[in-house]
């Protein structure tokens, strides 16, 4: 297996956009293509969830090959909800490694707030098991996880504090991040007051509608910030079959691959980007990567063990829950977060931050993948 770097990143600003999904993504793309230096490229990977049930359009990798005057070169379009994006960088990842590929532009993009609230939510509800007594019954995304959230406060003694204690944080690494849908300061007292969703997760739990693309270019070799391992794994899509609505156990199982394959732990970690969808899930997610004891991630949070000058800072870009969750671009997201915090020049950035990871979920915890990055140091 060769070394794979990342050497170009782009970004669209994410919340409300009037530009179509094609013209989201070209302008990622062209901003990580000019990052890099204008490399030539060998293939092109997209991820994302919703193009064809929300904007009508699908074979996004011919149409962009074909717009970037990238000739004739394999594209592909990859679907694992959430995961989209993280998925899309794996299979790249795996083809430059491999030696199949030298240079591959990678790009996620979702185009969501052009639709009415209800057809999105049907939409997104395409990532649960329907053809179930569960998806007769109407469970939702937030259902799902305000079970989790409140069996997880009746085992441990956690409070609905702690979640607006994780919203609390990620909003304000977002306000100093340019690119993010939300940089309204707000308070403990205003994210607990708010519009309830589902008990108990309100308004700012949970991640919001959201456009944008983001993108990134890697090449075989060690010129930018190397790849050093990829994990994927999957899980039960019904809540009925997941032995422990505690423990998501592909994130456990992706994480595990990415730390053997790297031969690291959680230690050896300085920066994190992690798929908060809702605040329980940050929770569930530090304690799955192995950062805090199963049932003490709220205590981590209580103590600001995820914040600079604590254990490790999570989620410096202002995470899904305040950076927004373009469905397809999130994986793609973080890793640009990542890799800019590798670099030394990101919003938040953490000072001699050398390792990052980076983990993208996908449904109730039906795909997770881990990436692991390495840079100079500062």
């Amino acid at each position: 297996m060769r070394n794979v770097s990342v050497t170009g990143l782009g970004m669209t600003r994410f919340g409300k956009h009037e530009s179509s999904l094609k013209s989201l993504a070209l302008a990622a793309c062209r901003e990580a293509l000019l990052d890099a230096g204008r490399p030539k490229v060998d293939a092109i990977y997209v991820g994302n969830f919703l193009g064809g049930q929300l904007a009508g359009q699908e074979i996004m990798g011919s149409i962009l090959a074909r717009e970037l005057g990238l000739g004739s070169i394999p594209a592909a379009k990859t679907e694992g909800a959430c995961a989209s994006g993280g998925i899309a960088f794996r299979q790249a990842y795996q083809m430059v490694a491999a030696g199949i590929y030298n240079t591959v532009l990678v790009v996620g993009v979702e185009k969501m707030t052009h639709a009415p609230t209800s057809l999105v939510t049907q939409a997104i509800n395409s990532a649960m098991d329907n053809d179930s007594n569960e998806g007769v019954s109407g469970l939702t995304f937030p259902g799902f996880f305000g079970v989790v959230a409140n069996r997880y406060m009746y085992e441990y003694g956690a409070g609905k504090e702690h979640l607006a204690m994780v919203a609390l944080k990620n909003r304000e690494y977002a306000m100093n991040n340019p690119k993010a849908q939300f940089r309204k300061e707000t308070t403990l007292e205003e994210i607990m007051q708010a519009h309830p969703v589902t008990a108990p997760l309100g308004l700012f739990h949970c991640s919001p509608i959201t456009d944008g693309a983001a993108a990134v270019v890697i090449t075989a070799g060690d010129q930018g910030i190397k790849v050093i391992a990829s994990g994927q794994a999957s899980g039960p899509p019904l809540m009925q079959d997941i032995p422990d609505l505690l423990s998501i156990g592909a994130i456990r199982e992706s994480a595990r691959q990415a730390y053997e394959r790297a031969g690291l732990g959680p230690d050896d970690i300085d920066v994190v980007e992690l798929h908060d969808c809702f605040a329980m899930t940050e929770i569930l997610a530090i304690e799955d990567l192995g950062f805090f004891e199963k049932g003490s991630g709220w205590k981590a949070i209580e103590n600001g063990l995820t914040k600079h000058g604590g254990k490790v800072p999570v989620n410096t870009s202002g995470g899904l829950l305040s950076r927004g969750h373009p469905i397809g671009a999130t994986g793609v997201s973080q890793i640009v977060q990542i890799v800019s915090q590798l670099r030394g020049t990101s919003v938040n950035q953490v000072e001699r931050a050398r390792i990052g990871l980076a983990q993208n979920l996908g449904g109730t915890g039906a795909y997770s993948i881990v990436h692991i990055f390495e840079g100079k140091g500062m």
